[in-house]
């Protein structure tokens, strides 16, 4: 199975006709993921890559039956094209686009909350499931259908560690980016528990950085969990005060460093993997 996102999703792409729209919807359709229809206000009717454009998210849900969406829109556009997901009852909204303004996504969190929707990102490389469906702009040479879910804040360190468990036979049931923005959609430990839950996945691995609390939240969860989590945490040597990739990637004073996130996640019971190699020694050592 999948978390999130399968070959059965219905997805919409909001901003389709623009630049990263249409090139992503191309690259996502030939995938095999099934884009339904895209968004662009004032150009209903006109068709991308084959792709039916529609003014609205809720002619595209209505009409097509869409139940995801991708967002690829200037970040100061798309906090409102979340809404109007959420608001249109589409289950899975991916928000591509960083730097959303704190205000913007905590109202959109608060939205997805009440509608019962999943938000991903900011900043977020996407959704893929192997062999499925891929959502985002994530390149998908490095991943193949397999038995380890994997999140992460960081897009490149995502290929990293699925192209280790690919080369090691491990294979992927789905990977999530997400997000590197200060304040997210959704937060490790929701994700853990989706994994949790899906029979297919029997370990997941969690890749952190600094900066942030989601981490430590994520720590206080794991003892609910039935399946082992590794963990990896980005930035252990950064410098103090200084912003390292991502906007929420930031220590300030002794909040939200790596070493103090290694320490609640691995006096939680995660596994800690120094490297990437670390990793299937470490599966393998479980018997997963």
């Amino acid at each position: 199975m999948a978390v999130l996102l399968t070959k059965n999703s219905k997805v919409i792409v909001q901003g389709i006709t623009g630049t990263g729209g249409s090139f992503h919807a191309k690259r996502m359709k030939a995938y095999g993921t099934q884009i339904v229809a895209g968004t662009s206000p004032g150009k209903g009717g006109q068709e991308v890559e084959g792709i039916p454009v529609r003014d609205t998210v809720e002619e595209c849900a209505r009409e097509f039956g869409a139940d995801f969406s991708v967002i690829f829109l200037p970040a100061k556009f798309a906090a409102e094209a979340a809404l109007e997901a959420i608001y249109a009852g589409i289950k899975t909204v991916v928000i591509v686009p960083e730097h959303i303004p704190i205000f913007d996504m905590m109202e959109v969190r608060k939205a997805a909350i009440a509608g019962g929707t999943v938000v991903i990102g900011g900043n977020t490389a996407g959704i893929i499931t192997p062999g499925q469906a891929n959502v985002g702009i994530i390149p998908d040479v490095a991943f193949k259908p397999g038995r380890i879910g994997t999140v992460s804040r960081s897009g490149s360190l995502t290929y990293y560690v699925a192209d280790t468990l690919t080369r090691t036979g491990f294979g992927e049931t789905t990977c999530v980016g997400l997000g590197g923005d200060p304040v997210l959609g959704s937060t490790f430990d929701e994700i853990l528990m989706l994994f949790d839950k899906d029979p297919d996945t029997k370990a997941v691995v969690m890749v952190g950085e600094i900066g942030g609390v989601y981490e430590e939240r994520a720590a206080r969860m794991l003892n609910k969990m039935s399946k082992p989590v590794i963990c990896m945490i980005g930035g252990l040597f950064a410098p103090p005060g200084k912003r390292m990739g991502h906007a929420g990637a930031i220590v300030e004073g002794n909040i939200g460093t790596a070493q103090s996130k290694l320490e609640a996640l691995t006096k939680a019971g995660a596994h800690h993997a120094k490297t990437f190699m670390d990793i299937p020694e470490i599966l393998q050592r479980l018997n997963v």
